[in-house]
């Protein structure tokens, strides 16, 4: 369960890289560099891949009879499922 808490941060981080990638989209002259492009590729192929294999691992636990909620903040466990969302959508644009 330390590994699932762990790879949840790690979710949050990507997901927020994933909001300041949608912010980029938005800007008439977005910054040039290499932390930019990092927070592109982190926001729109990580954030995806890492966020959905948490909640599969969410899910599982849940089915399974063990309660995530007791190693892993309820908060986290939320932000990530409703950003899993707009990734999903965008996805399937």
């Amino acid at each position: 369960m330390t590994f699932l808490r762990f790879l949840s941060r790690v979710a949050f981080i990507c997901n927020i890289c994933f909001l300041l990638a949608i912010l980029l989209l938005w800007m008439d002259h977005p910054p040039k560099g290499d932390l930019i492009s990092l927070i592109i590729v982190i926001g729109f192929v990580l954030a995806f891949i890492v966020n959905l294999i948490v909640n599969i691992s969410y899910g599982i636990n849940l089915l399974l009879g063990k309660k995530p909620g007791n190693q892993i903040p309820a908060w986290l466990m939320v932000a990530n499922f409703i950003f899993l969302l707009p990734e999903l959508i965008l996805l399937l644009k």
